[in-house]
């Protein structure tokens, strides 16, 4: 696979996505979205549902393969089109190496049941990276801090809030020291008064500089904490600005009858 060429690879974006496609059966969900992430942004994608936010997000991390464009994770070729304008993939094993850069927390938790919540946040680094138990637990219990939750580390998912259990899968992403985190909604399956604590673990976050992608409904953290706001619709990434302009004086009609519909 070749590897990306920049006059300056310092200055590569840490996701660069081209022309993104993708099909499910006859109903194309992406037409063609591109999107760069530098380090240290903190990008909010919002729009209607269906519009393909949440299928974008799964397709930089592979969790859906595109039909054609190109995908670059820190300098490093993921996904481009072949001589036949069809996406090829890195090779196996580069394509796990890249992916394990990005970190993602999804909509539904996805915890294992039965583990604890301490359990949890080690597996991945144990059985992905092969990292001893003992390596690996000062920094469980120290990001378990991080998100409000040590005082949890042996309870199961089960005896959690949902708001709980969103910060726990937040820690177990970290576990894994990506460079960049992915949010799917992570608020969306919360009740109000659950999302404010999800919300200040990701400002948390933000504040430290973790370069993020967030597919939110939360206009408030979108306008607050975002440096840059996308607005996606119909399978296409219609506008994408500094967060204050994109609020204040959104350009597109289709943007200004959506957050007139949501503000």
């Amino acid at each position: 696979m070749p590897s990306m060429t920049e006059a300056n690879p310092m200055a590569a974006p840490m996701i660069l996505a081209d022309g993104i496609r993708k099909r499910f059966g006859a109903n194309e969900v992406l037409k063609g979205v591109s999107l760069t992430l530098a380090k240290g942004e903190v990008v909010a994608v919002i729009g209607p549902s269906g519009s393909g936010k949440s299928t974008f997000l799964r397709c930089l991390n592979h969790l859906e393969t595109i039909d054609a464009g190109r995908i670059v994770i820190e300098g490093e070729v993921l996904a481009e089109n072949d001589e036949r304008s069809e996406a090829r993939y890195a090779p196996e094993a580069e394509l796990r190496r890249i992916c394990r850069r990005m970190g993602m927390v999804f909509q539904h938790f996805n915890l294992f049941p039965h583990l604890t919540v301490l359990q949890n946040v080690i597996e991945a680094p144990i059985t992905v990276k092969g990292l001893k138990r003992e390596a690996i637990l000062p920094r469980a219990e120290a990001l378990l801090k991080k998100v409000g939750l040590f005082d949890k580390r042996d309870a199961y998912p089960a005896r959690l809030s949902g708001g709980q259990k969103q910060r726990v899968a937040i820690a177990r992403a970290l576990a894994m020291e990506p460079d960049i985190m992915l949010f799917d909604e992570p608020t969306s399956a919360l009740d109000p008064e659950l999302t404010g604590e999800v919300l200040r673990t990701m400002r948390q976050l933000a504040d430290e500089h973790m370069t993020m992608l967030v597919v939110t409904h939360e206009m408030g953290f979108a306008r607050e904490v975002a440096s840059r706001v996308v607005f996606m619709d119909g399978g296409e990434l219609i506008e994408s600005r500094p967060a204050a302009e994109f609020f204040a004086n959104p350009q597109h009609p289709r943007t200004r009858a959506f957050l007139d519909s949501m503000l």
